[in-house]
């Protein structure tokens, strides 16, 4: 296949050893895991995050893992955050849900990644349903200039 999006010529331009895997549309975590050849907890999720008008952020979650919103609150210094509906999240980032990467977003935006993208080779999406790049996550936490924090909690 040689299909490209704005994700994946960034993913490119930005120089990171990377691998692409194109699986198709998957139903769960444990699907999109097995298909990557990767462990859920290794699949990493990009979350727009609202802090204010027009004032939006990415935080990278680990696939097993959810925002433990007051930690993220705490680290910004804020008293309110919240997840854009699926429209707003496109105006920021180009991407629809199931897609939204830090790569090639409409502008330049603030990352945020969790502390367990550290020290492990991570799959992130890259801009379309089924596509995605495994990559060194400190490659990726550096290149993204992202803040490494302790923002998540165990899924459920």
């Amino acid at each position: 296949m040689t299909d490209r999006n704005p994700a994946l010529d960034a993913l490119v331009a930005s120089g990171l050893e990377h691998e692409v895997t194109r699986h198709g549309r998957v139903g769960s975590l444990a699907e999109a895991a097995e298909a990557r050849g990767v462990e859920p907890a290794d699949i990493i999720k990009t979350m727009v995050v609202r802090r204010g008008e027009d004032d939006h952020l990415l935080v990278l979650v680990p696939g097993d893992r959810t925002i433990a919103w007051p930690k993220l609150r705490a680290l910004l210094g804020v008293n309110r955050l919240s997840m854009p509906d699926a429209d707003a999240a496109f105006a920021v980032t180009g991407y629809r849900r199931g897609t939204i990467t830090p790569f090639g977003t409409t502008r330049p935006l603030p990352v945020v990644a969790d502390e367990r993208v550290r020290g492990r080779r991570v799959s992130i999406g890259a801009g379309a349903h089924g596509v995605a790049a495994t990559v060194d996550g400190d490659a990726l936490i550096a290149h993204l200039g992202a803040q490494i924090a302790d923002v998540t909690e165990p899924e459920g």
